[in-house]
């Protein structure tokens, strides 16, 4: 039985049962960590370090099928039913979920039954991580069935998964469907809703497939720093950190727009960067404060043809990622099909709001900003008060891909002036359902006009403005006075994208790790003897009691009961729940 090594692990697992309580473990977790000794104590390491060298995958066996084939697979127990000397169980890798039967005359050949009557019926649990060695055979109802002859013990859990039961009615009982938890615990999120791992998979599609369009193009993928002396390339409140050796302030990026100009005016032709940015900003279901831009800059190249650049970078993206050049996000269908329709913004606020705001002066554009109802303010410039009535009255009309023109020059401090609009530059943001995910400018690359415009976002700054730009970049001024060729350049915000593809509303769900407020200390409960008797009866196997079998095996009056069981309901220690007609009671 090459499941029984001799090796034992140095921990004395015994001397920490005795600590357990004082780890404010729950019952089940502590019955785990027993079974745990016990397998210690039989010369099986629940950990083991050496290679578990793997033959096939669930998806490749049911793919390449063959009766009696014999494969060797990996993954973690997710279910099973014991029915005496066998049993079917799912095992689940990252590629599925197959059905595996255990039978102990096949697993134990000889006379020592021991590896399937005590360690696998009674030392396993579900979410354990196995190695099976087996032979493939198709059941009498038709299920892809592995026959197991050997497994391996690869990793022990010691805390339960949540298991989703359905009952008669079909209604699902226990699933991990909290939104905190999920996003807390994303790696059990993963196990047990394998939904989820596919706007994972696709997120990293869509970053393949944009960074080989960029390739094919010709263009270089460069990095930047992330720490830096000034926070430039967006208006945004940036991180603020503090390098020791230098003793400077050092600001997390908000942005990587001004570095990449810097390597356009070195002589590259076409660069772009997937880069991490960070504001220290507010958080809501579309905003998180680390979050994934990609940014291009391409030399020679202006506005109107990084608008045609652009929807066929969208058109081939959600192609390789769902497969055709539709997705739907929440009650719209979505056509990411090029070309996309190009609008105004003075024509998109005059349509839905008979406003027309060209030539108008900072106070007119306050008083109707007020008329209408936005909540204004005086640090507001006219860029800003544009923006905030463009955002209140307009935005939320475009639905399908919409490329909104020639904004303000207020709104716009890195962007060319229009060449033939006064008062307006060469920039574009790309509106999908009511939300920007892209911005595009013809860049601006005269020196004096650029320092003009830090100048005139300093004194925003100064006035109140607390996303203006607050510093003069002198650095990248001197690169401009060297030369910039006309650029054009682009950035999109990945995670909204992604959402966008995948159906998603809330940006927590495209990122692993989404950043959460702190979490809850866990608070110490003494428990009573009254409450230890009802968990002690329930600790004696996974499975619910019914609760008056329960009740009846504490022997507590009826006083005493409804006391103990509401201290643990309470607790959140053990779990009542009705199914069908019946109360069942189990360990939470």
């Amino acid at each position: 039985m090459d499941f029984l090594l001799t090796h034992k692990p140095k921990n004395n697992y015994l001397c920490t049962l005795l600590k357990y309580r004082e780890m404010q473990l729950s019952e089940q977790e502590i019955i785990r960590r027993e079974k745990l000794n016990k397998l210690v104590e039989m010369g099986i390491n629940a950990f083991p370090a050496e290679e578990y060298t793997i033959t096939d995958t669930t998806e490749s066996i049911k793919k390449d099928f063959a009766e009696s084939k014999h494969v060797k697979i990996a993954g973690r127990l997710m279910s099973r039913r014991i029915q005496g000397k066998a049993s079917f169980a799912e095992l689940q890798d990252s590629t599925g979920k197959i059905q595996v039967y255990f039978n102990r005359d096949e697993i134990c050949t000889g006379e020592d039954k021991t590896l399937y009557n005590e360690v696998y019926k009674h030392l396993l649990d579900i979410g354990d991580i196995i190695g099976i060695e087996g032979d493939l055979f198709t059941t009498q109802v038709g299920e892809k069935t592995v026959l197991v002859k050997n497994f391996t013990l690869l990793t022990k859990a010691l805390r339960p998964l949540p298991q989703a039961k359905t009952d008669e009615n079909g209604v699902v009982h226990d699933a991990f469907n909290d939104p905190e938890m999920r996003y807390r615990q994303r790696y059990v999120d993963l196990t047990v809703n394998p939904h989820v791992r596919e706007v994972f998979v696709k997120r990293t599609k869509l970053f393949n497939a944009m960074r080989n369009f960029f390739n094919n193009a010709g263009y270089f993928e460069v990095e930047t720093p992330i720490l830096q002396s000034i926070p430039g390339g967006a208006a945004a409140r940036p991180f603020m950190t503090h390098h020791n050796a230098l003793d400077i302030p050092l600001y997390l990026r908000i942005a990587n727009e001004l570095y990449l100009k810097r390597l356009i005016v070195g002589g590259f032709d076409g660069v772009y960067e997937f880069s991490k940015n960070f504001r220290n900003e507010g958080m809501d279901r579309t905003h998180n404060p680390e979050f994934t831009a990609m940014e291009i800059y391409v030399a020679y190249k202006d506005y109107n043809w990084m608008m045609d650049f652009t929807e066929k970078l969208l058109e081939f993206c959600a192609t390789q990622v769902n497969g055709n050049t539709e997705s739907t996000f929440g009650e719209h269908n979505i056509s990411w099909k090029a070309p996309y329709p190009r609008v105004s913004m003075t024509e998109a606020i005059q349509k839905f709001t008979g406003f027309d705001i060209t030539g108008k002066t900072e106070q007119e554009l306050f008083d109707f900003a007020k008329s209408i109802g936005i909540d204004v303010n005086e640090t507001m410039g006219k860029g800003k008060l544009i923006d905030e009535i463009f955002g209140e009255k307009c935005e939320g009309n475009f639905i399908q891909p919409t490329f909104i023109t020639d904004y303000p020059i207020e709104m716009s401090p890195l962007t060319k002036k229009h060449r033939s609009k006064e008062g307006l530059t060469e920039r574009f943001e790309l509106m999908v359902c009511g939300k920007e995910i892209a911005n595009a400018y013809s860049e601006l690359n005269d020196p004096i006009d650029q320092r003009e415009r830090f100048e005139e976002q300093l004194k925003l700054s100064e006035k109140g403005d607390d996303e203006a730009g607050q510093f003069i970049d002198e650095d990248f001024l001197r690169a401009l006075e060297y030369g910039m060729p006309p650029t054009s350049g682009l950035g999109i915000g990945m995670d909204r994208l992604i959402m966008f593809l995948t159906n998603n509303a809330s940006i927590q769900e495209v990122l692993f790790f989404p950043q959460m407020k702190p979490e809850k200390a866990v608070v110490q409960i003494e428990l009573g003897e009254d409450e230890n008797a009802i968990l002690d009866i329930l600790k004696t196997q996974e499975e619910a009691f019914p609760l008056a079998e329960v009740k009846e095996k504490s022997k507590l009056s009826g006083k005493k009961w409804d006391k103990a069981s509401k201290v643990l309901t309470k607790n959140n220690l053990v779990k009542v729940e009705k199914i069908d007609e019946n109360v069942f009671m189990k360990l939470a």
